[in-house]
């Protein structure tokens, strides 16, 4: 019940061929290192010191001047209505009585 013997592991590795096939063992290790290296160059970019970026200083070209929007029109208010006569009173004012 110890340790496990060569033939165990064989054993085990030819299911693992049998389930998965040559073909995605070797994809998945494929992946994997792939992955390694991008892990390793990012590492290695992030250590180089960054160097600042010169942009070459822009020249204002002359535009056309813009020409101002119609002015909105003019709206003229209208007459209040009549003014009410003493017997009516306006909604909002309170009735004493």
């Amino acid at each position: 019940m110890g340790t496990f013997s060569a033939w165990h592991w064989i054993l085990v590795a030819i299911v693992v061929l049998l389930l998965f096939g040559r073909g995605k063992i070797s994809e998945f290790m494929g992946d994997a290192a792939k992955g390694i290296k991008a892990f390793k160059k990012g590492l290695a970019e992030e250590d180089k010191p960054e160097t600042p970026t010169v942009v070459p200083a822009s020249t204002i070209d002359h535009q056309p001047p813009v020409t101002p929007a119609a002015p909105p029109p003019v709206v003229t208010p209208t007459p209040a209505p009549a003014a009410t006569t003493s017997d009516q009173t306006p909604a909002s004012a309170p009735k004493v009585g």
